[in-house]
């Protein structure tokens, strides 16, 4: 198999941060001799990660077998989604914000027809839905767990308990037709067809006010590994998880 090299836009403060964390961990659990040095595994994952590359073309870059690059990944998500704020912790950054855009995302998985609790129809294919919030300046601020993708919006976010906390900080919060019906200060269009011309007005200036939750979107399905999902759908939080914190560490 031909290897070339090949690089990725993280930066490498972002290295540093896994390199350091897998390091703790090796020293907790005695690690004595492993095939990669620990900033290779960093690097390893982070490829799978940022670049989506498959078990396969990591083990023919760096010269392992596809059972360790296995493991080696597995744990460095283990390690980064430790790290993860939960929602109480972002919350204290969020109350900072004039305002929060909150949106949910479809993360496509590779699931048959049969498995209908993962099919959205919304999408009109199978994935997990992430609800994310988003600040005024399109900063991705935090992500929820994944449950399957038939979940309603709404539902999933009332499931993670967002819209209870966003109405106990007492914010402003801009929100698609997904959520209305939401209660309290959640700011949604107004739907149908033939609107007043009033309305119009308001669904245009608020469209404008939630573009930057499509940038938060687009950042994070820069991480090109959520564009495809191949893993257990157990894992999948775990992975969302993780890729929030290199992507707040790189900011």
């Amino acid at each position: 198999m031909l290897v070339y090299p090949s690089s990725m836009d993280l930066s490498s403060r972002t290295l540093r941060l896994l390199t350091g964390q897998l390091t703790a961990r090796r020293k907790k659990l005695g690690t004595r001799w492993r095939r990669l040095p620990v900033d290779r595994q960093a690097l390893l994952a982070l490829a799978h990660l940022r670049c989506g590359d498959t078990y396969a073309q990591l083990a023919a870059g760096f010269g392992i077998g596809i059972a360790t690059v296995f493991r080696y990944i597995r744990e460095a998500v283990d390690v980064l989604s430790t790290l993860a704020p939960t929602l109480a912790e972002a919350m204290k950054t969020i109350r900072t914000k004039a305002f929060v855009i909150l949106d949910g995302t479809l993360l496509p998985i590779d699931r048959i027809a049969a498995h209908t609790p993962y099919y959205s129809g919304k999408h009109k294919r199978h994935g997990m839905n992430a609800q994310v919030l988003t600040g005024p300046f399109g900063r991705l601020l935090w992500a929820s767990p994944a449950p399957p993708g038939s979940t309603h919006d709404l539902t999933a976010a009332r499931q993670h308990g967002i819209i209870e906390a966003l109405t106990d900080s007492g914010l402003k919060r801009w929100a698609d037709k997904a959520y209305q019906g939401a209660g309290g200060p959640v700011r949604v269009p107004f739907r149908g067809r033939r609107l007043k011309r009033w309305k119009r007005r308001h669904n245009s200036s608020h469209a404008k006010i939630r573009c930057p939750g499509e940038q938060a979107m687009a950042t994070l399905k820069g991480w090109r590994l959520l564009r495809k999902l191949r893993c257990s759908t157990n894992r999948i939080t775990d992975i969302v998880k993780a890729v929030l914190v290199p992507h707040h560490t790189s900011i």
